[in-house]
């Protein structure tokens, strides 16, 4: 298989440049100090059969069993090997957030280091930025977990971001994915981000698509993934299809939440009026303060979105907008 990439090679003979590498492979770890030796093997085998020049960037996001011994022993003999290390552990968004950062490829794919996503799918992978994707996410279709605990919360979770964010796909949790590079860095990660680069990767006009991948069972120590973590990515969902919906017109949200205020204001008013001019004159005491805090916040929900469309607006502000002359 013979994926098209533009090898660069700064403008000097092939033979006398470092190459740059046009596929980087970007694995976090955590604890995984027994899937060290068959990840790197595998990983090799797969960028063996890749034509473009690839690297492999291990993030040791803090382990604490040995993880970091294993790929230094590991990965020491081959040129192509990047290894990060982290002081302590930041979460899996954080180091794959950094290995994409530090990727110099074209192209970059992500995978767990779990041995659960299989290496062998990655020129599969690949072959489909080739045919003009931007975005090729994996689909475990025949997922090796636990049913209850990991797929049944996984498909509630799957219908619910694709209903939030528009942007359906059967597996947002399959870490094994390959993205262009410029989109995927202009893609925001934080928090639980990494399992949303797709929707996220609509903000640039990302084509996304999906292929269905291999899933193994877990040979090796115990998943990071429990049901604890469900409520997070709840928030998470939230927070991306804030991004989505609302990260260019920010005083559409805040003016739907000030005119519901506002109605919430005038509807009380309607209420107080009758009841001061009706019997209920002692119930409508706590009426006033109530209408004055509503109206009050609607005139500040329209403050703060303006402020939000004015940050907005000057962040998009470039240099050379503000020139009126130039002189050398």
């Amino acid at each position: 298989m013979t994926q098209r990439f533009d090898v660069p090679t700064n403008g000097v003979a092939a033979d006398q440049a470092e190459v740059v590498p046009a596929v980087s492979m970007v694995v976090p770890l955590f604890n995984e100090v027994d899937s060290v030796p068959q990840l790197v093997r595998e990983l090799t085998r797969a960028a063996d059969r890749i034509s473009a020049p690839c690297e492999l960037i291990f993030v040791d996001d803090g382990s604490q069993d040995g993880t970091w011994p294993a790929l230094t022993a590991c990965c020491s003999a081959d040129p192509r090997i990047c290894l990060i290390r982290f002081k302590r552990n930041f979460g899996q968004t954080a180091a794959m957030a950094c290995g994409i950062a530090r990727a110099r490829g074209q192209v970059i794919v992500t995978l767990d280091g779990d041995l659960q996503n299989d290496p062998a799918d990655i020129p599969r992978l690949l072959a489909r930025i080739d045919e003009g994707c931007d975005i090729v996410c994996g689909w475990r279709h025949r997922r090796q977990d636990k049913l209850w605990t990991r797929r049944v919360p996984s498909i509630v979770a799957n219908r619910l971001i694709g209903w939030i964010t528009g942007v359906h796909l059967h597996d947002y949790g399959c870490s094994l994915k390959a993205s262009r590079a410029d989109m995927i860095k202009r893609t925001p990660l934080y928090a639980e981000f990494h399992r949303f680069i797709p929707a996220l990767g609509t903000l640039t006009g990302a084509r996304v698509t999906e292929l269905r991948v291999a899933h193994r069972p877990r040979r090796y120590g115990k998943t990071k993934y429990t049901l604890s973590r469900t409520w997070r990515v709840a928030l998470d969902m939230l927070r991306v299809a804030l991004l989505i919906r609302f990260s260019n017109k920010p005083l559409r949200l805040f003016g739907a939440m000030a005119l519901g205020s506002a109605w919430m204001g005038i509807a009380l008013f309607a209420v107080s009026w009758k009841w001061y001019v009706g019997p209920y004159i002692h119930v409508s005491q706590v009426l006033p303060g109530s209408i004055v805090l509503l109206l009050w916040l609607t005139g500040h929900l329209l403050i703060v979105g303006w402020l939000a469309e004015l940050c907005l607006a000057t962040a998009h502000v470039r240099p050379e907008r503000l020139i009126v002359g130039e002189m050398s």
